[in-house]
């Protein structure tokens, strides 16, 4: 069993997965979110897409760096990562604007005060200020704020997200085919709608990463950040602080910076790209959940995905595998390594996508492409050796 399940935890979420088989697929099956009929106002050409998802335990990481260092800023970037997972799964059906937003806040008020509170809705409503600047418009409805010590140990953060779109300009992943190139967008770097550099890391896997770059002593001065309930053996056996530095290239950062990095959107590209590249698309797959591995819920079941020009994973990727000593085979399983959304397409349209990405500052580039097989698989080049998985 690895480290990941021992910490009750699953990169795949069996379980989920196993719990809601029976559930309707919606009208696309291999669309990356559930996509329904026009349920709001029974139009036969749109849709309803509902959507929630939130910053999962990037929430504690937020609250032993608060607590170390009193920077309550932090939890700003916690609002953007709940709100991110929701919006950069939209952009996989095509979605970019006009988007109703809901949060959702369970709080322990005993550890949690009402500054931090405070940063959160407030990192929210100016996530959604920088959004409007590039013409996405997302609606904060509002939402639900509890204190419910008894249930949560710190605090989580999660939302929902909802809209009404023209079925004609969907993204449902059914032209992803034989012959298609994969072009990669970066996770990593700086671009130009955000404020600093960005390690990449975004919100999954996160569990990992506490605990096995973290020392020892975040367990034994702050219980409420992990289940008491595990094995002491998987709980916070890293060799770093929060505070420690960390030199990459000509910057240097801190190990507690580069894990609460806010989850980059990709929204100011796809939105170009969805209106003046539609037809070039023909298929999207965030690599949230499941890292490298997530397009295989979404591609056919008789090709081969070959991503063999995946970006060099940047330095905080590095620092795991280091303090955990995970093989690749589960690095590219549980963490995006860097390369977060993949735009499925025509060669003939490459070079119109790189340049669209570029000019925001987002690196991209053609990291694999598709192939015919018997059976769905995908293969991960890594240095000398192919990452089989299927």
């Amino acid at each position: 069993m690895s480290l990941y399940s021992k910490r009750g935890v699953s990169a795949q979420k069996e379980e989920v997965h196993a719990a809601t088989k029976n559930l309707d697929k919606g009208l696309f099956e291999k669309a990356f979110c559930k996509i329904y009929p026009d349920v709001l106002s029974g139009d036969d050409d749109w849709v309803n897409v509902m959507h929630a998802d939130g910053a999962g335990t990037k929430s504690i990481l937020a609250y032993l760096y608060w607590k170390e260092t009193g920077d309550v800023s932090v939890w700003k970037g916690i609002a953007q990562d709940a709100i991110v997972m929701n919006l950069d799964d939209l952009l996989c059906v095509g979605i970019y604007d006009k988007i109703l937003f809901s949060s959702t806040i369970d709080r322990n008020k005993n550890v949690i005060p009402a500054e931090v509170l405070e940063a959160v809705i407030n990192g929210t409503q100016e996530f959604f200020d920088t959004m409007k600047d590039f013409g996405i418009n997302i609606s904060f409805m509002g939402g639900e704020t509890a204190d419910v010590g008894d249930v949560v140990r710190t605090m989580a953060v999660n939302g929902t997200m909802t809209a009404r779109w023209p079925k004609a300009k969907l993204i449902t992943n059914e032209k992803i085919k034989a012959g298609n190139v994969i072009v990669g967008l970066a996770g990593f770097g700086q671009a130009d709608y955000e404020n600093s550099y960005n390690s990449g890391l975004a919100s999954n896997g996160l569990t990992s990463a506490r605990h096995d770059v973290l020392h020892k002593t975040y367990g034994a001065r702050f219980h409420e950040s992990y289940d008491t309930s595990l094995d002491e053996h998987v709980v916070y056996i890293g060799p770093h602080k929060l505070t420690d530095e960390v030199k990459d290239g000509e910057r240097t950062t801190t190990i507690g910076e580069l894990l609460l990095s806010p989850t980059r959107t990709f929204a100011p590209v796809m939105k170009e790209l969805l209106e003046n590249n539609f037809d070039a698309i023909n298929g999207l797959v965030h690599c949230s959940g499941g890292g490298q591995t997530k397009c295989l819920k979404f591609v056919p079941d008789n090709v081969r995905i070959v991503k063999d020009n995946l970006f060099e994973p940047p330095i905080i990727f590095k620092l795991i595998q280091q303090a955990s000593k995970s093989d690749d085979r589960e690095m590219y399983q549980v963490f995006n390594m860097g390369t977060r959304l993949e735009i499925y397409t025509n060669e003939k349209d490459v070079n119109a996508i790189i340049s669209t990405a570029e000019k925001f500052g987002v690196g991209a580039l053609v990291i694999g492409r598709v192939e015919e097989s018997e059976k769905k698989e995908l293969m991960i080049k890594s240095g000398s050796v192919d990452l089989i998985y299927n």
